[in-house]
């Protein structure tokens, strides 16, 4: 007979809380910090932080040239402003995503594309990115989803064909590899987060890697108003955003740059672990491990299909808080573009600019059914923690919450 689950008033597999990535910030942050401090220097404009964390990080990935801004959100669009789109030019990504990739893309009154993931999985589909290119495509921003990479072969060959810029938001895929090589690295830009969820964080903060010259002059002036610093003067170029970091942030990311190797190792180490533990449960996927992968395991999805696991991915997500182990719903089960923003195209004033704009090539909408594997995927994704504060007995206790839902469900 079936354990009985907590949340039918069961004894909990775990009672105690899992750790949090709190104790991560100590005394080499705060090193780096009252460095700043005592300096009174705080903007990155002749400080030292932010220009060592960029060298670091471009040294860590191999690349000719990084750029520190202020967000995930602003690496991104600052690719695209690198990019330099026409109005009205589309640029094809996926709705499995966060806002933070779209934005930029409408803030340069470009047009989001969605192409569909595939079938049971979170990454872009090459075939479906071939059906939505059209003479207006731009640039493709591939999204490597959960710490694990996206087949970039495949998207780096359409670049070619068809001269298109292929963007990576590798926001969850810090030391991510792909065939041997680095997320971010393959592409024409590579675009990081900092955010506070983030393998590598100061709170919030970004980075732009390329190791194209051109692209590394414009993305630098776009994040900061356009201003051509070496003249000694003060010009703008074009129109450009404020994404400047504060040497403060960049302070506190170079304490946690150190950290970064050991921060992905020892979530592979857990990741796989758990992956060994719950594999083979009939109705729940977990992801690859890292060895087939290189996957860095953001966080840690699992998808649960109702009609072989025998109970509804939201009631698994209850049932598994009440165990004791933390699990939610990603982006509340629905592809991006069924948020009202881009499903009914709430943009700029009364307007729904670009989308109406006159520079636009074709009406582009976002009806359901516009990427069903995503839309499936979605219905089944339930996100799991795990991180390097977790220990062994944490990811086991886990498993154990796993397997005991799993058995009850069959019963």
């Amino acid at each position: 007979m079936a354990e009985r689950l907590a949340i039918d008033g069961g004894e909990p597999i775990r009672k105690r809380p899992f750790p949090s990535r709190a104790e991560g910030f100590g005394e080499a942050e705060l090193a780096q910090l009252t460095e700043v401090i005592r300096s009174g220097h705080l903007f990155r404009v002749g400080g030292a932080k932010t220009a060592a964390l960029e060298e670091k990080f471009a040294r860590l990935l191999g690349v000719k040239h990084a750029l520190a801004v202020t967000s995930g959100t602003a690496a991104l669009h600052t690719a695209i402003g690198a990019v330099n789109p026409d109005p009205g030019d589309e640029i094809i990504t996926t709705p499995a995503t966060d806002m933070g990739t779209i934005i930029g893309i409408i803030y340069q009154n470009a047009i989001p594309v969605f192409a569909d993931v595939t079938p049971g999985g979170y990454h872009l589909d090459p075939e479906s990115v071939r059906a939505q290119l059209t003479p207006r495509t731009r640039a493709i921003i591939v999204v490597h989803l959960w710490g694990m990479a996206a087949d970039m072969d495949a998207f780096l060959e359409i670049g070619r064909e068809h001269g298109i810029a292929v963007i990576e938001d590798c926001a969850q895929a810090y030391l991510t590899t792909y065939r041997g090589r680095l997320a971010g690295t393959m592409g024409e830009l590579g675009c990081f987060s900092m955010q506070q969820s983030k393998h590598l964080t100061c709170g919030d903060g970004g980075l732009v890697v390329t190791d194209r010259d051109d692209l590394a002059a414009r993305a630098r002036l776009f994040a900061d108003k356009g201003w051509d610093r070496s003249t000694g003067g003060r010009g703008h170029l074009f129109l450009g955003m404020n994404y400047r970091i504060t040497e403060l942030q960049s302070a506190v990311a170079l304490a946690q740059l150190d950290k970064l190797e050991r921060i992905v190792s020892r979530r592979r180490a857990l990741g796989d672990r758990l992956t060994a533990a719950i594999s083979g449960i009939p109705g729940l996927y977990p992801p690859a491990d890292s060895a087939s992968s290189g996957n860095t395991y953001w966080f840690y999805p699992v998808r649960v299909v109702e009609e072989e696991f025998g109970m509804s991915r939201d009631r698994f997500v209850e049932a598994l808080n009440a165990e004791g182990a933390p699990a939610w719903v990603w982006l509340d089960g629905k592809p991006l573009y069924a948020y009202e923003a881009l499903r009914d195209q709430v943009t700029f004033g009364s307007s729904h600019h670009p989308f109406d704009s006159p520079y636009v090539s074709r009406r582009v909408e976002y009806p359901p059914g516009l990427c069903p594997n995503a839309e499936q995927t979605l219905k089944e994704l339930v996100t799991l923690t795990v991180h390097e504060f977790y220990t062994e007995q944490d990811v086991d206790d886990m498993a154990a919450a796993i397997h005991k839902i799993a058995e009850a469900a069959r019963k």
